[in-house]
């Protein structure tokens, strides 16, 4: 780790965190605070996803669909109107809308291969936007002055690295530079989790093998696509919080319920604090 001690990580001029965990869980709350303090670069994973990776695919999907608009067509093709999302820290509805849901295409749904490829293109994204993870460190101290840096990953970062492989590359570049830290939810977290994307869902990146056998098992051309998302998303909360934990080599990890007792930055230096401490102990 980049952070031995807790010493070392609260006298540190720079310090450079990575949170990983469940989405819902207190990512983008810990990132927003350390934000709001002034003197920290927050780099949010989806965000970079959504603007540099996905844009053009989501903005197409939407010039797709005003197409079928004579007005609006006519003004397109001459090039007098712009059409684009507005995706922001907070709001990545645009993305998870572009991804969609497999399902009865007369209740929203897409084909499955065309779900499968979103999923594919959404996954080289997550990918290339973690590993910009150094390069963004070093724009926000040439740019901004900022030495202290948070990465604000998705919840989907389980999917893309191999928890089982010590030499993968995504971990080995997060640990290089950041001190990775794992959010762990509790057991009842599970059911406000799948509520809480039920009303709001979060973009979703699946493993394809993962994908496969929930749509084997309860998808077809005429599921229901809110049906299937919200049982698949309830089946990826236990099917990842192992992956999590095996994740946790590279770093720390620390409790949703202390984050949800974090008011300001310096409870988050405390927090990550006491739980380099802790790792410490347990070696």
């Amino acid at each position: 780790m980049i952070y031995e001690t807790p010493q070392d990580w609260t006298d540190a001029t720079d310090r450079r965190v990575t949170f990983f965990g469940m989405s819902g869980l207190g990512k983008t709350h810990l990132s927003q605070i350390l934000r709001a303090g002034g003197d920290w670069f927050h780099y949010s994973i989806d965000y970079r996803i959504g603007t540099a990776y996905m844009g053009e695919y989501i903005a197409d999907e939407l010039k797709r669909h005003a197409m079928t608009v004579p007005y609006l067509a006519r003004l397109l093709r001459s090039d007098s109107i712009y059409i684009g999302s507005n995706i922001t820290f907070e709001n990545l509805t645009p993305l998870s809308t572009y991804l969609g849901k497999p399902g009865d295409p007369a209740k929203g749904g897409l084909p499955i291969a065309e779900y499968a490829r979103r999923q594919q293109l959404h996954e080289r994204a997550e990918v290339n936007a973690l590993l910009d993870t150094p390069a963004f460190i070093e724009r926000a101290r040439a740019l901004y002055g900022y030495g202290n840096f948070v990465c604000d990953t998705g919840g989907s970062i389980v999917e893309v690295v191999d928890p089982d492989d010590p030499a993968d590359p995504v971990m080995e570049t997060l640990a290089a530079h950041t001190l990775p830290v794992w959010i762990e939810g509790r057991p009842d977290h599970a059911q406000t989790l799948i509520d809480r994307f039920t009303r709001d869902p979060k973009p979703m990146c699946y493993r394809p093998e993962f994908l496969a056998e929930h749509w084997d098992r309860i998808g077809g051309d005429d599921v229901d696509p809110d049906t299937f998302m919200r049982d698949t998303y309830a089946a990826a909360i236990h099917a990842r919080e192992p992956r999590y934990a095996k994740m946790a080599r590279w770093g720390v990890k620390v409790s949703s319920a202390d984050v949800e007792r974090v008011r300001d930055p310096g409870d988050v230096i405390a927090l990550v604090a006491d739980a380099i401490g802790k790792r410490a102990r347990d070696t």
